[in-house]
C-alpha cells in the first residue's frame, strides 16, 4: 500500500534527512513538508496525507496544539509525533492531542516505516524509548534541560518578558517563546507561576 506521506518541522536538515533515509522506499509518496503550523493547515486545505510526522517543537504554534486541530479538521489524517524529546509529559500530551505514534529523531529507516505501516492500520506506535518513558511515569526523574533552556528559566525567574530575555540573549522573542513552552511541557506546569514552582522544587534555579 502506497503511504502519502507529509513532514512538519523546522528544520529543513531533518526534513532532508528523514527523505534520503526513505528514498528508496517504494511504499512510501513524499506529499511535501512545513516549517511552521501555518504552513501545514494551508496544505491541508488543498490536499490530505496518509501520515504526518510532526515535529513537537515548532515556532508560535507547538506540534501538540497542531496535531490537536488537524486532528479536529481532518480526523483520517494520522500523526506520528517526532521529537529530540523523550519526556513522559511531552509524549502523554502529544498522544491525548490525537496523535497514533511518537518516535525520536534518531530513529532508524526500519523504524520510521514500522511506525507508517503501525499507525495505517489504525494502531498506536511508541518508540521503544517513549515506551519506557510512560511506563516509568510513576517515578518520573527530573527532566533533562539544555543549557540554553537553564538561561531561560532562570531569566523567567527572575521576572523578564519574552522580549527582555530575547534582548538579554541575543535571540529572537519566537525562539524564546518556543523554549518557553518546552519548559511548560518538560515541568508539566500549566503556568509560568507553576513552572517557577516545580523548577525551584527540582533545584533547577539555584536563586531568585
Amino acid at each position: 500500500m502506497i503511504k502519502k506521506v507529509f513532514i512538519v518541522d523546522d528544520h529543513y536538515m531533518v526534513i532532508e534527512g528523514i527523505r534520503s533515509l526513505l528514498q528508496d522506499e517504494k511504499s512510501v509518496e513524499w506529499t511535501g513538508h512545513a516549517m511552521n503550523a501555518e504552513s501545514c493547515l494551508a496544505f491541508l486545505k488543498q490536499q490530505q496525507p496518509d501520515v504526518i510526522l510532526m515535529d513537537i517543537s515548532l515556532p508560535g504554534k507547538s506540534g501538540i496544539e497542531l496535531c490537536k486541530e488537524i486532528k479536529e479538521k481532518y480526523p483520517s489524517v494520522f500523526v506520528i509525533g517526532l521529537s529530540t524529546f523523550n519526556q513522559q509529559s511531552f509524549i502523554s500530551k502529544m498522544m491525548d492531542s490525537g496523535a497514533s505514534g511518537y518516535i525520536l529523531k534518531n530513529a532508524t529507516a526500519a523504524e520510521i516505516m514500522e511506525a507508517l505501516e503501525t499507525v495505517m492500520k489504525g494502531k498506536v506506535y511508541l518508540s521503544h524509548e517513549a515506551a519506557d518513558s510512560l511506563k516509568n511515569r510513576a517515578g518520573m526523574a527530573v527532566p533533562v534541560l539544555t543549557r540554553r533552556e537553564k538561561e531561560i528559566l532562570a531569566l523567567i525567574a527572575e521576572g523578564l518578558t519574552n522580549n527582555e530575555i530575547a534582548q538579554r540573549l541575543f535571540v529572537s522573542p519566537t525562539t524564546v517563546d518556543t523554549h518557553r513552552k518546552n519548559l511548560l511541557l518538560k515541568l508539566d506546569a500549566k503556568n509560568t507561576a507553576a513552572l517557577v514552582r516545580i523548577a525551584m522544587e527540582h533545584g533547577l534555579i539555584n536563586h531568585l
